[in-house]
């Protein structure tokens, strides 16, 4: 049987557990928070500018890299149209089945709308914080969503999973990060805002990896092929083509990373460590009745994380800070 159709195969069996997913990984509407939650009140005129103006107040003392980070973070969450879109196309995700969305469609429509929220709130966060170029910023999403992106996984279920719950894993870092960063400089709101961004990050995280483990208990070889192929093509970004108005395709995002790792938000260690969480979470060493092929992957994917680090430990990161057309310093700030 091809390859295709025994992963249709497996998807197709594991839809039908799509609902114990939804109910276990994610919340329903009318009980999950919402941006507002979290923002000053613009219905009530006797707090809305006082809470403005003590947000803004607040912001002035987060420095530079700082807002770099979350700016960049803020558009990753923002291009969420175009994971969507790439989520629907996946193998056995079928949004016309009979007349009807079939089960991992609307796992993929509600994954979405929890998502919607990272962005949104996020947004608002910096348009009334005064610290940043709105229109900047607002540029390099429209063009990070036209760009799309290329992350080395094809419409295969198994690849994809594969960087959804590693992907997932590296947004909880860095928004948790962001948020104890928020709150070393007593800036009370921004810390909750993401850290509760961060803890949806990591219930996304459980959910992708639990399909993993499924898959790796029907189909153990081509699960291992997979996950092998993922780490030696590297997880690359969502937003591994972010540029600025009037730059080329990628230009802007290893400045990007490079502030984030200046100030420890989202370091290569911290992709070693991610590599080596769902080594265990996968149990890797554990699996058996693998083809030759698959258990040489499973070698493969034992050694990496040593071999990574010894590479990490040579990497130098570079001082000099770049100035990004997003943010605006604080001298600049009325």
């Amino acid at each position: 049987m091809a390859l295709d159709n025994i992963r249709l195969e497996v998807m197709q069996l594991l839809e039908k557990k799509v609902d114990s997913f939804v109910e276990k990984f994610l919340i329903p509407v009318d009980k999950i928070w919402q941006p507002t939650d979290f923002l000053p009140d613009s219905q009530n005129e006797d707090t809305f500018f006082d809470e403005v103006k003590e947000l803004r107040e607040l912001a002035k003392e987060l420095p530079y890299d700082f807002w770099v980070v979350l700016v960049g973070d803020t558009i990753t969450e923002e291009a969420l149209p175009t994971y969507e879109s790439w989520l629907m196309d996946v193998q056995g995700v079928n949004q016309h089945e009979d007349g009807k969305d079939n089960g991992w469609a609307k796992w993929v429509r509600y994954w979405t709308g929890e998502e919607n929220r990272h962005g949104d709130v996020l947004n608002k966060y910096l348009y009334l914080s005064g610290r940043v170029n709105m229109i900047e910023v607002e540029r390099t999403t429209q063009h990070l969503i036209s760009d799309g992106f290329d992350i080395g996984t094809d419409r295969d279920p198994y690849k994809n999973f594969v960087y959804t719950s590693f992907q997932e894993l590296a947004t909880y870092v860095s928004h948790n990060r962001v948020a104890k960063m928020a709150k070393q400089y007593s800036n009370k709101a921004l810390s909750k805002m993401c850290k509760i961004i961060a803890g949806d990050e990591m219930r996304h995280h459980h959910a992708y990896s639990e399909f993993v483990k499924n898959i790796f208990e029907v189909d153990p070889s081509q699960m291992m092929l997979a996950f092998c192929d993922m780490m030696k093509r590297k997880i690359v970004m969502p937003a591994h083509f972010l540029r600025e108005s009037g730059e080329s395709i990628g230009t802007a995002f290893e400045e990007f990373s490079y502030a984030a790792q200046r100030i420890g938000v989202y370091t290569s260690q911290d992709y070693i460590d991610i590599m080596k969480k769902l080594i265990d979470r996968w149990e890797i060493d554990k699996i058996t009745e693998l083809t030759d092929e698959a258990e040489k992957a499973r070698d493969y994917l034992m050694r990496l994380p040593s071999r990574m680090q010894r590479i990490n430990d040579r990497l130098v990161i570079p001082d000099e800070v770049y100035k990004f057309k997003w943010v605006n310093e604080p001298s600049l700030i009325r």
